[in-house]
């Protein structure tokens, strides 16, 4: 469900009506499902929808779909900084769904860090250079 709110918002820019095919092409899923999800979140108000229609974020939906997208660019913004490869950033989508709140905050703390304290960044990726395995 957090996928496609996250999409939502992305694809609806600035509130704009989202057409079904284009949530389906975009999130890799066969129409019928995004119908089916579609209902699912319209039944939670999350979004309006009829059937053959298009679908808009609710207030509530808009919001939800907000963070999930800024918590999304958070945590990509952590591997970046710890130098992953851009293969290991697809793992963004699964790490998104299982870590803590308090996890996500810390980890904004610490992208702060780095970018107020370059030093200690430079030091970091010098003694641990991504791509290495660290024993």
């Amino acid at each position: 469900m957090e996928d496609y709110l996250e999409m939502l918002f992305r694809l609806s820019g600035d509130g704009k009506p989202v057409r079904l095919g284009d949530l389906s092409s975009a999130l890799n899923v066969q129409p019928p499902s995004a119908t089916r999800m579609a209902q699912r979140l319209h039944d939670q108000g999350y979004v309006c929808y009829e059937k053959y229609g298009t679908i808009e974020l609710t207030p509530q939906g808009f919001s939800v779909g907000k963070q999930l997208l800024e918590r999304h660019n958070l945590i990509e913004s952590f591997l970046r900084l710890l130098g992953v490869s851009e293969n290991t950033l697809k793992d963004t989508e699964r790490i998104e769904h299982i870590i803590s709140d308090e996890l996500v905050s810390r980890m904004a703390s610490l992208i702060q860090y780095a970018k107020i304290e370059p030093t200690w960044l430079a030091q970091f990726l010098s003694r641990f250079p991504p791509g290495r395995p660290y024993h």
